[in-house]
C-alpha cells in the first residue's frame, strides 16, 4: 500500500495533491486583483485620512470594531496607533471595543449581543470622534447599531465592508467598499486600508519633524 493510501486521501475523498496546489496561485491572484481595485477608493480612504487627522489634531479619538476577524483588524489598527506604525512619536488616542470581555459578556448578558458596541460607543464616543465599523457583509446588526449611535453622537462614521456595502453602507458617512464578496479577500484588503491610513496619520502630522522612519519592531 502507498503511502498516499495509507494516509487517507482516498478513503477521505479529498482532491489528489497536484490539484490542492493550485490553491496558492488561485489565492494570489484573486487576492492581486482585488488590491488593485482599490485603487478606485482612493478619494474615500482620502477623506477617512484627512477626517482621522482632524480629531487627533483636535485631541479627539478613533474608534474600531467588529466581529470575529473583524475584531481582529480593530484591535489590530488601534494598536498601531496607541503605539507606533512606522513613526517614533506620542501615543494616538484609539480604542478598540473588541477587547474587553467584562464588558463584552455583561451588555451580551443582559442587553444583548446586538448592544455590544453601541453600548460604548454610548460611554466613550465624543462628538468629533472617528467611529470605524469593520463587517464584510456590512450586515452585522451591532455594528450597524453602533454606527447609528456614533453617528448620533456628533462622530464621523465610517464602514469598512465588502462590494454589496449592506446596511451600514446607508448608516455611515464614509463607506470603504471592498470590490468583492469573499470574506478573506475583503478582511486582507481591510488589513491593508487600515495600514495605508496609519501611514498618512503618522506622517501628516509627526513626518515633517522626522528625518525619517523608524522601522518597526518584528512582530
Amino acid at each position: 500500500m502507498s503511502l498516499y493510501n495509507f494516509i487517507g486521501f482516498e478513503e477521505s475523498r479529498l482532491p489528489p495533491m497536484p490539484e490542492l496546489s493550485s490553491i496558492f496561485e488561485e489565492t494570489i491572484s484573486e487576492h492581486l486583483k482585488v488590491i488593485q481595485a482599490l485603487g478606485d477608493q482612493q478619494p474615500v480612504l482620502e477623506r477617512i485620512a484627512g477626517k482621522m487627522c482632524a480629531a487627533i489634531q483636535a485631541g479627539k479619538k478613533i474608534l474600531w470594531f467588529g466581529n470575529g476577524g473583524s475584531a481582529a483588524d480593530a484591535q489590530h489598527m488601534a494598536a498601531e496607533l496607541v503605539g507606533r506604525f512606522l513613526l517614533e512619536r506620542r501615543a494616538l488616542a484609539s480604542i478598540a471595543l473588541t477587547t474587553d470581555t467584562s464588558i463584552l459578556t455583561s451588555v451580551a448578558n443582559d442587553y444583548g449581543f446586538e448592544c455590544v458596541f453601541s453600548r460604548q460607543v454610548e460611554g466613550l464616543c465624543q462628538a468629533g470622534d472617528v467611529v470605524v465599523g469593520i463587517s464584510t457583509s456590512g450586515n452585522s446588526k451591532n455594528v450597524c447599531k453602533a454606527l447609528q449611535s456614533a453617528r448620533d453622537l456628533g462622530a464621523f462614521t465610517v464602514v469598512f465592508t465588502g462590494q454589496n456595502g449592506g446596511l451600514a453602507a446607508g448608516i455611515a458617512e464614509a463607506t470603504l467598499a471592498v470590490p468583492s464578496v469573499e470574506t478573506p479577500r475583503i478582511q486582507e484588503a481591510h488589513n491593508l486600508c487600515g495600514h495605508m491610513l496609519c501611514d498618512y496619520i503618522e506622517r501628516f502630522i509627526f513626518a515633517p519633524s522626522h528625518k525619517g522612519a523608524h522601522g518597526a519592531e518584528q512582530r
